[in-house]
């Protein structure tokens, strides 16, 4: 199990000074000394459970805020900021990230907020960005880093309900629906449904779902719509704590937390948990054991992250053949790559689909020296039909894992492969990239001027102004 140590320095200097207190009353009221307190506001110490607990005790607040109230979304979020081609020649590693957050939290949020505000140095006019309603919600997720507590144990209690039912989910899922709201599950052809997957008639009093979906589908499609009716309040708080502006926002982050709890019933966290410690995160295991998809499998990993009671932090990132991103989780591992706004041809993650059902493995290295075990396999979209006909849409996607390398020692993924040996090494889409003599490289990065010789032809037809 990942053992994060929590830095929160600034998050226990905010709170000392909002309770009026000096360095040495808070450290009174904690029992601790006053230097001690002194090195954890300089991020210099850990911030012990045992003492998060004292501190939720003595002051009254949730101790989720340490996490949620980072500077501009923390280390992880800053990086993402600055892994745009407007900063690519300053070379600003996670030690000066990390350096800059603790000496000066402040300034690393303003500068979150204005470079947001700005549009992210370019990616998009800001007030399209501020109106992008799939960013927003995303935002509010990251602010999270898609764990979100409440449900989660709300889910566990559900999924323990069921158990006593019996041991088929589905059936547990279909009874909890009969007997508990007097819904009926209906499976209609596709004749009926052509283009809906599942519906909820309310005259009729049924959930009707598409014969197309196959079974772990099903069971998410009941789980969801147990999340609308018996985690309301839990989705309404996170919801309104949001403070969307934009409705259709809203809506996108409601259905992420309804889809959130459907897989947290499917895959409750502590019995999840022991299974991925005990299979090495073996995603093809688990998938057998809680009857899930290798994408639900996928996104799951990413919210391994209760307090106590860590998993390994994951990312995850969903792409189409065009190489658009459809999903995005950072979870808790500051993996840059989740957020680029380009990716490098050299990950495997596009090779996925050369060999469909085949996962994929590679040991990566970004130009910042950061390491990353990454796994990728497709997938297709819920619904879609292998004996589709040549003229019919029929949606594919490759799903990427990633984990920081030095986490991944213990992954049945990576078994055989050297963790400290060679790896693969890429950027974060060429533009974004200052790799030297990549062959594939198909533009400069911005910022930098091309330079064309007409003597000489290296590796890639592009060079630029700084390459060595």
């Amino acid at each position: 199990m990942a053992r994060d140590k929590l830095l929160a320095g600034h998050a226990v200097r905010r709170l000392r000074r909002r309770t009026g207190l000096t360095q040495a009353a808070m450290a009174e009221m904690l029992e601790i000394s006053p230097s001690y307190l002194n090195l954890i506001e300089r991020n210099q110490r850990a911030l012990p459970a045992a003492l998060l607990v004292r501190m939720a005790e003595q002051f009254d607040f949730d101790p989720r805020a340490l996490a949620a109230g980072e500077p501009g979304g923390g280390a992880a979020a800053i990086r993402r900021r600055l892994a745009d081609p407007l900063f690519a020649d300053l070379e600003i590693d996670r030690h000066e990230v990390e350096e800059w957050l603790a000496a000066a939290p402040g300034g690393a949020e303003a500068f979150a907020r204005a470079f947001d505000r700005a549009g992210g140095g370019g990616e998009a006019p800001a007030d399209a960005r501020r109106d992008d309603a799939m960013a927003a919600a995303r935002r509010e997720i990251d602010r999270w880093r898609n764990h979100f507590p409440d449900l989660d144990a709300a889910a566990e209690a559900l999924a323990d309900d069921l158990r006593l039912v019996g041991a088929d989910l589905y059936a547990g899922l279909v009874e909890r629906l009969r007997v508990k709201h007097g819904l009926s599950i209906r499976i209609l052809p596709i004749e009926v449904m052509p283009d809906l997957l599942r519906r909820l008639d309310l005259h009729a009093r049924q959930l009707q779902l598409s014969e197309t979906l196959d079974a772990p589908a099903r069971c998410f499609a009941l789980a969801a719509q147990l999340a609308q009716l018996e985690a309301r309040t839990e989705i309404d708080a996170l919801a309104r704590g949001a403070a969307f502006a934009d409705r259709s926002a809203e809506r996108l982050f409601r259905r992420h937390l309804a889809g959130y709890f459907a897989a947290a019933v499917m895959m409750p966290y502590a019995r999840f948990l022991r299974a991925c410690e005990a299979s090495g995160y073996d995603v093809s295991v688990l998938e057998r054991r809680f009857g899930a998809s290798f994408e639900q499998v996928a996104h799951r990993l990413t919210t391994l992250q209760r307090v106590g009671a860590r998993g390994l932090a994951f990312f995850m990132i969903r792409i189409d053949r065009a190489g658009q991103v459809s999903k995005r989780y950072a979870g808790a591992s500051g993996g840059v790559l989740v957020e680029a706004r380009g990716r490098c041809p050299l990950w495997r993650l596009h090779h996925a689909f050369d060999r469909p059902g085949a996962l994929a493995v590679q040991l990566v290295e970004l130009e910042d020296g950061a390491r990353w075990f990454t796994q990728a396999r497709t997938t297709g979209a819920p619904g879609g039909r292998p004996d589709a006909a040549p003229h019919e849409v029929v949606a594919e996607f490759a799903v990427g894992l990633g984990v920081a390398a030095e986490q991944a020692g213990g992954l049945a993924a990576a078994r055989g492969l050297d963790l400290a040996g060679a790896a693969t090494p890429i950027g974060l889409g060429c533009r974004a990239c200052l790799r030297a003599a990549c062959a594939q490289r198909s533009a400069a990065p911005d910022g930098r001027a091309l330079l064309v010789n007409d003597r000489e032809r290296g590796l890639s037809a592009l060079s630029f102004a700084g390459e060595e």
